[in-house]
């Protein structure tokens, strides 16, 4: 787990996911010799800062954010929320401004937030929860498992990956705004038009801790059916333990490849989480396995 909890400890809210794209790109330099297939480094200005890593003949895109909830600095001692993050008295914020490191208290009173911290802060400075990483038998728990385990099965992926592209992106946490650029360069240039959403769901009254990974049916947004369907197929021939999810709310990078020009189709496939969007975000390492061997059998079969 200890990619898993440097990932975790990156601060990188929207905005500032440059932090796990360098973090990316040192990982891939250090291990990717080991790896079946050398991939192609696409990345710079151009792109902003996301990533592609596209291996052999791709077929298939998988999907994953790199972002995370957080917190700006606004004025006198404000905070304006970066997504949707759970806020609670009493939470560890951290971040870094012109005056040194910060380590404060988040406030929320009636539905304001501001922090307490024995100085100003300088606006427009970005706070994440403080880092707590816990692995324990059965669980991990920790801030940003949304969606740092997301890019931790991506990576883990690449091992075995032969063909296939990783697609790193920015800004879902906050209403997206890269995947469609990163959708207009993999069909045309690539030809690839159906992705897989390496993200982190739910556990709720239909899905639980330990039954392994979660197919989404649908969330506010419904995949073309057939393609759901395909996917269902595959993982029940792969034997691999998963659950099916069908919500009405939540969203991912599957709205923007849905909502772009390409005739991309999409499914989320991702581990169940309890405590979303709170320092203590909580998930099942049986899910995880499942998770992991779910996408390497999906991406030589799909």
């Amino acid at each position: 787990m200890q990619l898993l909890q440097q990932l975790c400890s990156l601060h990188a809210p929207c905005g500032e996911e440059a932090r796990v794209k360098e973090f990316i790109l040192e990982y891939v330099q250090a291990h990717s010799k080991e790896w079946k297939v050398q991939p192609n480094i696409l990345a710079g200005d151009n792109l902003q800062d996301c990533l592609l890593l596209v291996f052999g003949k791709p077929r298939t895109a998988v999907f994953a954010h790199m972002d995370s909830i957080g917190f700006t600095v606004r004025y006198q001692n404000q905070l304006v929320p970066i997504g949707g993050p759970h806020a609670e008295t009493g939470y560890r914020l951290t971040g870094h401004d012109s005056l040194g490191p910060i380590d404060c208290e988040l406030i929320e009173e009636g539905g304001q937030l501001s922090y307490k911290f024995a100085r100003g802060i300088d606006r427009g400075t970005s706070l994440v929860f403080k880092s707590n990483f816990r692995n324990t038998k059965e669980y991990v728990q920790s801030c940003y498992l949304d969606n740092r385990l997301g890019v931790y099965n991506a990576l883990k992926l690449c091992e075995t990956l032969e063909d296939g592209i990783i697609a790193f992106s920015c800004w879902e946490e906050h209403g997206g705004g890269s995947v469609p650029y990163l959708a207009k360069l993999i069909y045309e240039e690539y030809g690839v038009r159906q992705a897989l959403v390496s993200d982190i769901t739910w556990v709720t009254e239909g899905v639980d801790h330990g039954q392994g990974v979660v197919i989404s049916m649908r969330d506010r947004n419904i995949p073309r059916r057939s393609y759901i369907n395909k996917i269902i197929q595959l993982a029940e021939e792969s034997g691999v333990d998963f659950q099916l999810e069908v919500e009405g709310a939540g969203s991912s990078d599957g709205r923007e490849l849905q909502h772009s020009p390409y005739p991309f189709d999409w499914c989320f496939i991702g581990a169940p989480e309890d405590n979303v969007h709170s320092p203590d975000e909580k998930v099942h390492k049986h899910d995880i396995s499942s998770m992991l061997a779910l996408y390497q059998y999906l991406m030589k079969h799909l």
